[in-house]
């Protein structure tokens, strides 16, 4: 029988809430047509905002927007978002689709869709095609409350400042941000951040761009380069699964790539563990966090619709990806201090897709829901003995699992089981949990491509789960092929 032992009394850190962050880039239909849909749309919406995908999202409780991109936001002028839309200049999106859009949403937009969601918002400057000003002059026109900017907000129709705290400067400015080498984008930062101030009661969380996966020489010249001073709250890594050796659709693919997927996102564990490990031996007190604010699967564009827009569908190899990628995240929660899953709206890993008034929410979703309860809780230890299954870039665990304890004692143990066709047994151990109450929740499928559609929106779904037996250590389980399950002990 395969085990999974938890020790209930021990802090392993704290979950941060942030963990569970979300990302909308100007990037095919996540703002317009998506999130935007305008104040003259037959689709019902608050000030141009969709309601539907707000109320969804609130559901969930996401914890942060990223916003203006990815590459879209080393592109960006802020200044043209802002004042009558009437009066807007249009641009062209370069990096996605070459499309034109009309500058409707910009930043009062977005805080007013942060506001509506009640989450925080992350901004993301432009290092590649801006200036020290022009960033400067970003924060002064959202949070100053008082001088020229603050005036020009006023006359937009904002008197009262906001708060924004986290604080991207620039995106992957190692590729599409610049093509940048670590020492060049580290100057560059030092001089940006040196002008980004606190103004009012507003405390900014100044973000560094970070690497990609395994490049382990940007994290060291960033960490050292402001260590010493103490420029740097975050730094900002990226990371994609693709969908096989090959991209292939969402809903294609066999076993091999199933578990060739799975494989990829589990490389998520080995990775931070060598960032963190460089991360370490400059900040040992764990002042810097890591973010991982893009990360997630990536398939084929669904066919017939814009390459350069990133619309796929999600099924459950989706789902289990990111149960496991989530319980690796809480896991290390000691450094790791936030992520953000891309894509919010129609891109990439989407919690939500729209078709017309129609929308459906994936199976993605509703993994984020199922894990809802980890916000903010203590971090469990979790050791799971459960083996291995396929070899070489197939190889991956047999089961992924993580736990935490809420602040009113109860423990929330969240569970992956990885394989594409069998069922596994699981002894569960809560050491220091007597006698527990359990009430559990699934998500699976019928098939390794299940999905939802606009045809058949709540094919895949979380259904109470009770196949749960009380032992004298903790609980037994059988848990599904390709399942993920919540349980909350009491």
């Amino acid at each position: 029988m395969n085990r999974i032992v938890i020790t209930t009394d021990v802090d392993a850190g704290r979950i941060s809430r942030h963990i569970y962050g979300h990302f909308a880039e100007h990037l095919g239909r996540c703002i317009y047509d998506g999130l935007w849909v305008g104040e003259d749309s037959k689709i019902p919406n608050v000030r141009g905002i969709r309601s539907d995908i707000v109320e969804a999202l609130k559901k969930i409780r996401i914890p942060n927007l990223r916003w203006p991109g990815g590459c879209f936001a080393d592109d960006y002028n802020w200044m043209d978002g802002i004042g009558p839309r009437e009066q807007r200049p249009k641009l062209v999106n370069h990096h996605w689709g070459r499309v034109v859009e009309d500058n409707a949403f910009g930043t009062h937009e977005f805080m007013d869709l942060c506001a509506q969601l009640e989450t925080e918002p992350y901004i993301c400057g432009n290092v590649g095609t801006g200036s020290v000003r022009q960033m400067q002059q970003w924060v002064e026109y959202i949070t100053s409350p008082e001088g020229p900017m603050a005036d020009q907000r006023a006359a937009n129709g904002r008197p009262d400042p906001w708060k924004v705290r986290m604080w991207g400067v620039g995106n992957e400015n190692w590729a599409c941000g610049g093509y940048m080498r670590p020492e060049y984008y580290a100057d560059l930062f030092r001089n940006h951040v040196a002008f980004l101030r606190n103004l009012g009661d507003n405390r900014l969380y100044k973000i560094a761009c970070g690497p990609y996966g395994e490049d382990l020489h940007w994290t060291e010249v960033l960490m050292r380069e402001t260590q010493p001073r103490k420029l740097m709250h975050a730094l900002a890594m990226h990371f994609y699964c693709g969908s096989g050796r090959e991209k292939q659709l969402a809903i294609e693919g066999g076993e091999d790539d199933w578990y060739f997927l799975l494989n990829t996102a589990n490389r998520m564990d080995a990775l931070l563990k060598a960032q963190i490990a460089v991360m370490d031996r400059y900040d040992p007190d764990d002042r810097v966090g890591m973010l991982v604010d893009e990360w997630g699967t990536w398939h084929l564009v669904e066919s017939g619709t814009n390459e350069g827009f990133l619309y796929q569908q999600n099924t459950m190899r989706d789902a289990v990806a990111a149960s496991l990628t989530l319980n690796i995240f809480n896991r290390h929660c000691r450094r790791v201090h936030g992520t953000n899953i891309a894509q919010t709206v129609n891109v990439l890993q989407a919690m939500v897709l729209t078709e017309g008034d129609h929308m459906l929410l994936t199976p993605t979703y509703h993994v984020f829901d199922m894990y809802s309860a980890h916000h903010d809780a203590v971090c469990l230890p979790c050791h799971v003995d459960a083996g291995q299954l396929g070899a070489g870039d197939t190889q991956v665990p047999g089961l992924s699992a993580s736990a935490s304890r809420a602040d009113d004692g109860s423990v929330h143990v969240t569970m992956t089981n990885l394989s594409a066709t069998d069922s596994s047994t699981v002894a569960v151990s809560l050491h220091g949990l007597d006698t527990p109450s359990l009430q559990g929740r699934l998500l699976s499928g019928s098939a390794m491509n299940s999905h939802n559609s606009f045809d058949a929106p709540t094919t895949v779904r979380p259904v109470d789960f009770d196949d749960l037996t009380v032992t004298a250590h903790g609980f037994d389980v059988e848990l599904p092929a390709r399942s993920v399950v919540a349980v909350t002990a009491r």
